[in-house]
């Protein structure tokens, strides 16, 4: 028993931190976005991993007038890929929130407040 060796996949353990599961959730949404609307700030991500399971959620800011749903869709769908590619974890559940909108009147009236 001594001499035996023990299959390296067997010897340890991988942890992936949920902070780095978040920032792969956030980037996967900047990716799916296409970037970030002008004035706005980047998608952030906060997770709960539970056994290899990663329940996520994002909150993004979106340009207005568009395609609502069909963005929180892109987001949900890429950023289930992307963390089940990148760190190996089943993503059964994006919940996305939608936390402001910007439109270009409402960036015309930022300038003007300036």
């Amino acid at each position: 028993m001594a001499g035996e060796r023990v299959a390296s996949a067997e010897r340890g353990a991988t942890t992936i931190a949920d902070r780095v599961v978040a920032k792969i959730a956030a980037q996967a949404a900047r990716e799916a976005l296409h970037g970030v609307p002008e004035g706005g700030e980047a998608p952030h991500a906060g997770v709960l991993v539970h056994h290899e399971v990663a329940r996520v959620r994002i909150g993004v800011e979106l340009d207005y007038p568009s395609d609502i749903g069909a963005q929180c869709g892109a987001v949900r769908h890429r950023v289930a890929r992307r963390v089940s590619a990148l760190a190996g974890m089943e993503v059964p559940e994006v919940v996305v929130t939608v936390e402001r909108l910007h439109s270009a009147q409402s960036r015309a009236a930022q300038g003007r407040i300036r």
